[in-house]
C-alpha cells in the first residue's frame, strides 16, 4: 500500500508533523537544553502559555509534543469556533481526566480573537490547575490578549525558521518513506532547496506545500523507479498554485510596503490602491497594513490634518472586527483618504530632532521652577519657586520650559505649504 493510499487526504505538512523533540527543528531559544520551557516540560510542571510568532513556526506542533511528553489530554480548538457550550464540555472532560490524575491541555489557536466572556469563564479553571492553556497567536499578545489571561500565562516568542532549518525539513520530507517521498527517486539540488527556503520566509508549512505541489503532479504510482527531477520551473509553478505572489517577510515585502508609503506621500491614490491590492490579494495580514497606515497618518500627514490619525485608527479597529475579505474596502478607504490629505512631516522631523538631543545631551536637569515641591524641604531649596500658572496669565506668561542648555530651541518647524 503506498503513501497516497494511506494518507491521500492529508497534506504533506500534516503527515510530517514532528511528534518528539528530536524531530522538532527550530525555536532552540525556547526549548533548547536547559531552557525554561524545556525544564518545565521535563519536570512536568507546566504553566499556562501563549505562543506568539509567525505562521508555520511550530506553535501547534510544539503544543502537541508537550501534551505527548507529559501524557496529557490534548484538546485543540480555535478561538473563532469555540463557544461557552463547547468550553463547558471541555471543563467536564478535564474534571474527568483529573479523577485519573491526567492533565488536560487546552490549545486555542488565534487566541487573540477570544472574547472576554469566554476568557472569564475559563480563568477560574486555570487558577485552580484544572486546565493548562496553550494559546497561539500571530499578533502581539500585549495588545491583542486580555490582561487577565495574559497575567496568568507565560509568553514564548517563536522566531521564523532559518533557511538551513527549512532545507533540513525538506530533505526529511524527500527521504521519509512512510510519510514523505522516500519511495520515489526525487532529485533536487541544494540551490533549489535554498530557493524554497528563501521564498517560504521561515514558514515550514509553506515550504512543504511548495515541495508537495512541485512533486505530486509528477508522481507515477505504477513506476517507483521513475526519476522525478525538481526544476526551477516546477518550483515557480508550485508558487503560483499556492498563490505566493508577495513575499511577506522578505525583500519584496519591504519593497511593496515602501511603494505604498511613497505613493501615499506623493498623493497618488491610484498607485496607492494598486500596491494595497498587491498585499491584500496575496494574503498579507490586514492588521499589519492597518498599523502601517496608522504610522503614516502621523509621520507624513501629521498636523496638516488631525483627522487622519482618527481615520487610520478607525480603519485598524474595523479590520480587527471583521477581517478578510470584508475589510479590503476599509483599507482602501483609509488609503485613499491618506493619499488625498494635505501632508506635513513637521511633527516627524521635530520629534527626531528632540530625540537626538535627548540621546546626545544626556540627563539635563529639570529647571527648579518646573519641579513639584511636595515637602517643605523641597520648597526651601527652590523647587517650584517663581512658577507661573499659565491660566492666570492668559497663557502668555514669560516663562522658560526648556533646560537652560536648550533655551529657545525650536523643534517644530512648518514649511510654508504646511500651515
Amino acid at each position: 500500500m503506498t503513501l497516497f493510499d494511506n494518507n491521500k487526504n492529508k497534506p504533506l505538512s500534516d503527515r510530517l508533523r514532528p511528534e518528539t523533540f528530536d524531530d522538532f527543528l527550530g525555536q532552540t531559544a525556547i526549548i533548547g537544553e536547559g531552557k525554561l520551557l524545556r525544564r518545565a516540560i521535563e519536570s512536568d510542571n507546566l504553566p499556562s502559555m501563549i505562543f506568539w510568532g509567525p505562521p508555520g513556526t511550530g506553535k501547534t506542533t510544539l503544543a502537541r509534543i508537550i501534551a505527548r511528553q507529559t501524557k496529557s489530554d490534548f484538546v485543540k480548538t480555535s478561538a473563532v469556533s469555540i463557544g461557552l457550550k463547547d468550553l463547558r464540555l471541555i471543563i467536564d472532560r478535564a474534571k474527568s481526566n483529573q479523577t485519573v490524575n491526567k492533565k488536560t491541555i487546552l490549545f486555542i489557536d488565534e487566541i487573540h480573537r477570544w472574547n472576554k466572556i469566554q476568557q472569564d469563564a475559563l480563568l477560574p479553571h486555570l487558577e485552580n490547575g484544572l486546565i493548562i492553556l496553550i494559546g497561539a497567536t500571530t499578533e502581539n499578545p500585549s495588545f491583542e490578549v486580555r490582561g487577565a489571561l495574559l497575567s496568568r500565562s507565560r509568553v514564548f516568542v517563536f522566531d521564523p525558521l532559518n533557511k538551513e532549518e527549512i532545507c533540513e525539513i525538506l530533505k526529511k520530507a524527500i527521504k521519509n518513506k512512510e510519510k514523505g517521498y522516500g519511495e520515489y527517486k526525487v532529485k533536487i539540488t541544494k540551490d533549489l532547496l535554498l530557493l524554497i527556503g528563501n521564498v517560504a520566509n521561515g514558514d515550514a508549512r509553506t515550504a512543504l506545500n511548495i515541495l508537495e505541489y512541485a512533486i505530486t503532479p509528477n508522481i507515477d504510482s505504477d513506476d517507483f523507479k521513475k526519476e522525478i527531477k525538481i526544476t526551477k520551473e516546477l518550483i515557480k509553478e508550485a508558487l503560483q498554485r499556492i498563490n505566493i505572489l508577495y513575499d511577506k517577510n522578505g525583500e519584496e515585502h519591504h519593497n511593496i510596503i515602501s511603494a505604498l508609503h511613497k505613493s501615499l506621500r506623493g498623493s497618488d491614490e491610484n498607485a496607492a490602491l494598486y500596491w494595497l491590492a498587491r498585499m491584500v490579494e496575496s494574503g498579507e495580514d490586514p492588521l499589519y497594513i492597518a498599523r502601517r497606515l496608522v504610522r503614516f497618518s502621523s509621520e507624513d500627514v501629521g498636523l496638516a490634518n488631525s483627522q487622519a490619525l482618527q481615520q487610520a485608527v478607525a480603519g485598524y479597529q474595523a479590520c480587527h472586527f471583521i477581517g478578510y475579505p470584508e475589510c479590503n474596502v476599509i483599507l482602501a478607504q483609509v488609503v485613499v483618504y491618506l493619499a488625498k490629505c494635505k501632508k506635513s512631516n513637521a511633527l516627524y522631523m521635530a520629534y527626531g530632532e528632540a530625540s537626538n538631543d535627548a540621546r546626545e545631551l544626556g540627563n539635563l536637569p529639570v529647571p527648579l521652577h518646573l519641579r513639584n515641591a511636595p515637602t517643605k524641604f523641597m520648597k526651601d531649596i527652590g523647587y517650584g519657586k517663581d512658577y507661573k500658572y499659565s491660566p492666570e496669565y492668559g497663557y502668555k506668561e514669560d516663562q522658560e520650559y526648556m533646560p537652560k542648555e536648550l533655551k529657545g530651541k525650536k523643534y517644530l518647524k512648518f514649511k510654508k505649504n504646511e500651515n
